[in-house]
């Protein structure tokens, strides 16, 4: 039930927003899959410039996908998580490993935004959406690393409060007590990722539902222009 008391705002952000989130994501991808197809894409500008985009997209793609992997582990096994993380050790390269894809994440994500904003036929393609895209992850990485430095440990009670606030979700019985006496850092996160589910099927994100991102270990595409080749037959 929702409440105008002291929580109301968390109740908004932690319980509310969320389904609506998974709602707005889940029908317009839909949607747009079933009407416009031809756009469930990356829209990739790799044929305008590719030295810099593979400088940008193969660390940004692998860093991303090693810390939502992580992530989903922590939600799906979090006893086998926390097992792992009674020893100092284990907790050591974990936590280090998590830090260094999230590094690895905002280092391609710098070379994304760089390449967008200096190269002039990469710059005429990127839409509005892209920014708020780049401005998202930006705050994401950020909040992500700041958690990581200042509330240390993240594995373990990610497994221990946000994977139960989650579980809670999916089973339509929120229980956000998980959640509201965590630091605000954390809190900005975990708003911030329900903003980008929710926006995402309105921008290239959505590629990520039809494609298996097998382009992180393809040989490399060799780009023709028809021109060029044109006027190599003429010669």
């Amino acid at each position: 039930m929702i409440s105008t008391g002291p929580f109301f705002l968390d109740q908004i952000f932690f319980i509310v927003f969320p389904y609506v989130a998974v709602i707005i994501f889940l029908l317009v991808s839909i949607r747009r899959y079933r009407t416009e197809a031809f756009t469930f894409s990356s829209l990739s500008s790799q044929f305008l410039e590719n030295q810099h985009h593979f400088w940008g997209l193969v660390p940004f793609h692998f860093g991303i996908i090693t810390v939502l992997a992580g992530h989903l582990i922590a939600f799906l096994i979090p006893r086998e998580v926390l097992a792992w993380n009674s020893h100092p050790l284990r907790l050591y390269i974990l936590e280090g490993s998590a830090f260094v894809a999230a590094l690895l994440t905002m280092v391609g994500l710098v070379s994304i935004i760089t390449r967008r904003l200096t190269d002039p036929k990469v710059k005429k393609v990127t839409s509005w959406a892209d920014w708020i895209v780049f401005a998202s992850f930006v705050i994401q990485i950020l909040s992500g690393l700041y958690v990581a430095v200042f509330h240390s440990w993240g594995s373990s009670w990610f497994a221990s409060l946000a994977t139960p606030y989650l579980w809670s979700l999916v089973t339509l019985n929120p229980d956000i007590k998980f959640v509201t006496a965590m630091p605000w850092m954390v809190k900005l996160h975990i708003v911030s990722a329900w903003l980008m589910i929710a926006f995402a099927p309105f921008t290239r994100l959505v590629h990520i539902l039809v494609v298996p991102n097998p382009y992180l270990w393809r040989k490399p595409q060799v780009v023709r222009w028809y021109a060029a080749w044109k006027s190599l037959r003429k010669v």
